[in-house]
């Protein structure tokens, strides 16, 4: 008789190292937003993964990076800690060929935990020659203790059945906590936030998405049309002007590539109306974090 198991899985590792991807492609389905800029992951958010008698809720956690005064970022910091610490085992996300220092505090995190760790080493497909890996693998493998290290590409789909195994493999048994076709325990309009944020990410430079949030303030699912009032945050209004574009041109933009994904996730036409305000020195303020849905 198959024995039914069920545990908690963190994916880990250092900003822009695919734990977003490799958390999609495993479920099958978009629930992080993904960009190519570090901190776009600033939640745990939480996959179920079901298949027959095994259980995995995966746990996509914001990069591990150097530490920063800011509440947001000890916010994030103390997502990443706690996932590790808490779940039933860890999966440690590396880069093909390249090895950082922020990969080596990701991998103290680990080590500080104790806990059972699988390295994946992601963004195979970027090898010419396959055969490299194996300096890589032995490589990691003096590194630390690690349960296994499976070679990955996240995007590509690539050895993700090898590493469900052995993810799988460190389960506890137990009854699954979630039922079957759940897929996270979010509601809509996290998503819907996260979705506005994700394009607004990918729309600006490298600092402007640090210093943004988004807010859901009104969410009306009616028979045809969706309703969704959403607010941006910025810092300075300096940093409103940019989000906005001259003549509202690029939140025009933000808001139709929002909304067609928005469409996607809800199955109907959506009514998507933005607007961005000012609440200075939000990233630092845990309070104001607080309001906003870092908690």
């Amino acid at each position: 008789m198959t024995v039914s198991r069920c545990g908690f899985v963190a994916l880990a590792g250092r900003p822009n190292v695919g734990k977003s991807t490799l958390l999609n492609h495993l479920l099958g389905r978009k629930l992080s937003i993904t960009a190519r800029k570090p901190q776009t992951t600033r939640h745990n958010l939480l996959g179920v993964d079901t298949r027959a008698k095994t259980q995995i809720i995966f746990l996509d956690t914001p990069g591990i990076h150097r530490p920063n005064r800011r509440a947001m970022n000890r916010y994030m910091a103390g997502q990443a800690a706690s996932a590790i610490r808490e779940s039933d085992a860890v999966v440690l996300l590396t880069e093909a060929r390249r090895w950082t220092a922020e990969d080596e505090l990701a991998l103290r995190r680990v080590a500080d935990a104790r806990c059972e760790c699988i390295c994946a080493i992601n963004k195979i497909d970027r090898l010419r020659d396959r055969r490299a890996l194996l300096p890589m693998i032995d490589d990691a493998r003096g590194r630390y203790d690690f349960t296994a290290i499976v070679p990955i590409s996240a995007l590509k789909g690539e050895g993700l059945d090898a590493l469900w195994a052995e993810a799988s493999s460190l389960l506890p048994e137990g009854q699954h906590l979630f039922a079957e076709g759940d897929v996270t325990d979010r509601p809509t309009e996290f998503f819907l936030a996260e979705i506005v944020r994700e394009k607004i990410t990918r729309r600006l430079g490298a600092e402007i998405p640090h210093r943004v949030t988004v807010a859901v303030e009104r969410f009306a699912a009616k028979p045809h049309l969706a309703e969704v009032d959403a607010v941006i945050y910025v810092e300075r209004a300096s940093q409103k002007g940019i989000v906005i574009g001259r003549g509202g041109s690029r939140l025009k933009s933000i808001g139709q590539d929002a909304r067609a994904d928005i469409e996607a996730l809800l199955g109907q036409q959506v009514m998507l109306r933005l607007w961005v305000k000012v609440r200075r020195g939000w990233t630092d303020d845990a309070r104001v974090l607080a309001t906003l849905g870092y908690r």
